[in-house]
């Protein structure tokens, strides 16, 4: 079994515009997968918000500089994650179609195999 991991993206403004109703669809989406993948989910867990972030980089003198916000300006932020684990991609991706992200324009899912080094 391989490791992958799901990253959920979206436009914070959007889902902070969401409604509750709209809200209960979407946690109602999150329950129907997790039920579906069982035991592959492995975690999982909702990210605070973008501009909430410290990043880290180093410059060419080999100086570490921390900044707030994310690593990346886009208008799409990191909202989550699941770790799953998997037969393969094409279990992964199956799964995957269930999470409400897919229901919005605004929002979308990256799905990467985890490295294996041991």
């Amino acid at each position: 079994m391989a490791k992958y991991m799901i990253l959920i993206y979206g436009d914070a403004e959007q889902w902070d515009a969401m409604t509750d109703e709209q809200w209960k669809a979407h946690d109602g989406g999150h329950a129907a997968f997790t039920a579906k993948a069982g035991s592959r989910v492995l975690d999982g867990q909702q990210l605070e918000r973008a501009p909430t972030a410290t990043s880290l980089r180093v410059d060419a003198l080999g100086q570490i500089h921390t900044t707030d916000g994310p690593f990346l300006e886009t208008k799409e932020g990191l909202g989550g994650y699941y770790l799953l684990e998997a037969a393969d991609l094409d279990e992964v991706l199956e799964l995957a179609k269930l999470l409400p992200e897919l229901n919005y324009t605004h929002s979308g899912l990256e799905i990467r195999p985890v490295v294996d080094h041991g």
